[in-house]
């Protein structure tokens, strides 16, 4: 799940890069997010 959600973020992060360049921080922001639940999908795949 964390890992779908994450995807979603990417694509909307570069599609948001791509069509709207004005809204660069709240971008970066999904960016940010994006890794985060990148990161901690990986960490509880290891545990499990």
């Amino acid at each position: 799940m964390l890992g779908i959600i994450a995807v979603v973020l990417l694509v909307l992060w570069l599609l948001g890069f791509f069509a709207f360049h004005i809204t660069a921080s709240m971008i970066h922001i999904l960016l940010v997010i994006a890794v985060v639940l990148v990161v901690l999908h990986f960490l509880r795949g290891r545990r499990i």
